[in-house]
């Protein structure tokens, strides 16, 4: 590593918010990330090669519902840079907002009313393996500097180096239980949506949409509503569609 990323790293690692519970290190690289680079917030998103969530972090609430809604509307910044592999580059999202039938119809304008006005995401990666992205929120318009764009890389290597690192050392605790999390919260989802899909006689991809959309108008977690409908505690009558 050179000398950017030992100082970017100690940064991240000298609070006790980065050790412990297996979500507390990328919590902590989302709140130094946000101040290092100048950010309003940053979230990261931990997904499998099917881009599925497994575990999410963020630096405050209003990050984390950034990050969430782009699960609601199965669109947004992380997803694109997860599956393109690069970074996702957003300066003025209102010029996202503006050109029809532009990225992210749903996700654009949602973020854009909740304040957000640029985003920046760089993928989480090494080699061929793809661990998730992260995410750096601004209220305000503007790109990032060639420092900040290089300090963004370099936290998204650290990010990864360091998630190794800790699952080599504790051995029970790092990627692999994110991981675990990720084909449980799969599970799950697929679960839910066969459940929708018998409520309601839809198709399955139309018992995700309904389950997206409910999550989002009633201001939820995705996961929140998901678990809900599997344990049965909500249930989508045909009367409602």
């Amino acid at each position: 590593m050179d000398d950017r990323a030992d100082v970017i790293r100690n940064l991240i690692l000298r609070n006790p918010a980065g050790s412990g519970e297996k979500e507390g290190l990328l919590r902590q690289v989302c709140s130094t990330a946000a101040q290092e680079l100048s950010a309003s917030g940053a979230g990261i998103s931990v997904m499998t090669e099917g881009g599925v969530r497994g575990a999410t972090a963020s630096s405050d609430p209003v990050s984390e519902r950034l990050e969430e809604l782009q699960f609601m509307f199965g669109e947004g910044p992380c997803i694109d840079a997860f599956g393109s592999r690069r970074p996702v580059l957003i300066s003025d999202l209102g010029d996202v907002v503006a050109s029809a039938g532009g990225r992210w119809p749903f996700y654009a304008p949602a973020a854009h009313a909740g304040g957000l006005r640029a985003v920046f995401a760089f993928p989480l990666q090494i080699g061929a393996a793809r661990l998730g992205v992260l995410d750096v929120f601004r209220d305000r318009v503007g790109p990032l500097t060639n420092g900040e764009l290089a300090d963004a890389l370099t936290f998204a290597d650290v990010t990864v180096t360091a998630l190794l690192d800790r699952q080599e050392r504790t051995g029970d605790s790092g990627i692999d239980d994110i991981y675990d999390d990720a084909a449980e919260y799969r599970a799950e989802l697929f679960q839910a949506q066969g459940m929708v899909m018998v409520q309601l006689g839809i198709t399955l991809g139309e018992a995700m949409m309904r389950i997206r959309a409910y999550a989002y108008a009633e201001d939820r977690r995705l996961g929140d509503v998901t678990r809900d409908i599997v344990a049965r505690r909500l249930r989508f009558d045909r009367d409602e569609r």
